[in-house]
């Protein structure tokens, strides 16, 4: 909005000034033509070179967000990065996830914000009853599946990540039922098989309420940088 402003008020100047030369030509004497040719030429130099300066202004002033942008660490100038887990919370025949969407933008909220949103999204799927229930909309389910899984599942490997050694093991365990029974769900929601959609819904459920219980211990986690020198850092291995 502020680069078009600009140059409309550039074009604007450039008409003013045509409609002051034509003025001028009309109501100046034959004798003078030479001088007022003289005065419209360089009247009309000086304005193309105002339209220009102005042009190299904006051209600087508007480069100067994106730089700033880029030098900040959340201007993205290629294809969205696709992380990697660093847990062994893949599937073992696969290598890695079904249910895993692409081009999805997940925020550096630290681990115990990952740690809430597993909390939250784990509710969010024990709730989704009412939608499985509703036969004709197992292709909405299997989307929003998709979308929850996907955050839980790079949730879940930084959260690991930021464990202590002794309760790696068992959050492993938890992610990879979590992760399997995501799976299935989703195979039977994709054969638009009702009856083993629900009763691998019925199946799931345990487990994300043991992810619900699990999410609400942070003593199984390493004191934070920031308990300790006062700062806002991430906890380790964050």
């Amino acid at each position: 909005m502020a680069t078009s402003t600009n140059f409309n008020c550039l074009f604007e100047t450039l008409h003013r000034f045509c409609k002051f030369d034509q003025t001028r030509t009309i109501s100046t004497p034959v004798k003078n033509v030479d001088a007022t040719h003289d005065a419209r030429s360089t009247r009309r130099s000086a304005t193309i070179g105002l339209a220009m300066l102005g042009l190299a202004g904006n051209a600087t002033i508007f480069n100067v967000p994106k730089t700033l942008a880029e030098d900040n660490g959340f201007w993205i100038t290629g294809p969205l990065p696709v992380p990697q887990a660093l847990n062994n919370i893949n599937n073992e025949e696969t290598g890695t996830r079904s249910f895993l969407k692409k081009g999805i933008y997940i925020a550096d909220v630290g681990t115990q914000g990952r740690m809430r949103r597993l909390k939250r999204y784990a509710f969010d799927l024990v709730a989704m009853a009412d939608l499985i229930a509703q036969r004709d909309v197992l292709n909405y389910v299997r989307r929003y599946l998709r979308l929850k899984s996907t955050f839980m599942y790079y949730d879940f490997d930084k959260v690991i990540s930021a464990a202590t050694a002794n309760n790696k093991p068992p959050l492993i365990d938890l992610a990879n039922r979590l992760f399997n029974s995501f799976e299935k769900l989703e195979e039977a929601v994709k054969e638009e098989d009702f009856a083993e959609t629900n009763a691998r819904y019925l199946a799931m459920t345990p487990i994300l309420q043991e992810v619900i219980r699990k999410m609400d211990r942070p003593a199984v986690y390493p004191p934070s940088p920031s308990s300790v020198y006062g700062g806002n850092k991430e906890l380790l291995n964050d």
